[in-house]
């Protein structure tokens, strides 16, 4: 698709000649100018609003399910399809969100450390599986793209998450939570992907904490502390046939860091 661009900006007046034919310089009664010092560029400017609770006195953390390279992989292949202005996640940075920290005091972050081995310890490994694909906030508008996943027990996880931040005293989102795995985010115009679905999944042995550091190029994230599930597996219970997938709006609230 190609993208239009707007008009060119109109040429600035020329400047009024002075008797001599050239512009008049500018008087002043106070002397030479002084040139003003430039401002310094603030963290969270409006090009990021994600940001707007980040300070340099904190960082961004969250907790999360990495994916497996054997499912990245293969999800990293269908970013080809996309055209315009989508920033594809790299297949390395693929994870599913489970409680997002906008502002963590840096001297709290054992403090989360220690509630994730708390929790994580009690849990037993999860198997997840890929449904469709869907955009956030609707297909109409889209700003990401991402395909939803499913897993018995992972919405009480991030429940448990949530709860235990919130009794630390610290900021968490309080949206609704909706798994799922970021592919792009768009950037500028750009044409939508029609609907895919995946026959992929993993079992995950474990979740970390994670940083989240702001990059002109996009979010990069580093590993803070990784959880182990040590809880023992109970008997799975039969699959029953599900209904077709209707996830266009669902990712309405909530958005990857």
């Amino acid at each position: 698709m190609k993208v239009r661009t707007g008009p060119g900006k109109p040429a600035a007046p020329k400047a009024a000649p002075g008797k001599s034919g050239a512009a008049a310089p500018a008087k002043s009664a106070a002397g030479p100018a002084v040139a003003s010092r430039p401002r310094p560029a603030r963290p969270g400017s409006p090009a990021q609003p994600e940001d707007r609770t980040h300070s340099p006195s904190t960082v961004r953390l969250f907790y999360a399910l990495k994916v497996p390279t054997e499912v990245a992989a293969p999800l990293a292949q269908v970013q080809s399809r996309l055209k315009g202005n989508w920033r594809s996640v790299r297949a390395d940075q693929m994870h599913v969100t489970l409680a997002y920290l906008p502002a963590v005091p840096p001297a709290r972050v054992g403090d989360l450390k220690a509630l994730g081995l708390r929790l994580m310890g009690e849990r037993a490994p999860m198997d997840l599986r890929l449904r469709g694909t869907g955009y956030f906030p609707n297909e109409g508008s889209p700003r990401v793209w991402f395909v939803k996943v499913e897993a018995d027990g992972l919405d009480e996880l991030a429940a448990e998450l949530r709860a235990g931040i919130q009794e630390l005293g610290l900021e968490t989102d309080d949206l609704n939570f909706k798994a799922h795995i970021t592919l792009a985010r768009k950037k500028g115009p750009a044409p939508r992907v029609p609907p895919l679905t995946f026959d992929l999944g993993w079992q995950a042995s474990g979740a970390a904490l994670m940083r989240s550091i702001l990059r002109k190029t996009g979010p990069i994230y580093e590993t803070e502390s990784s959880f182990r599930f040590q809880g023992s597996r109970s008997r799975p219970r039969p699959i029953s046939p599900s209904a077709p997938d209707d996830i266009s709006g669902q990712e309405a609230h909530q958005e990857t860091p």
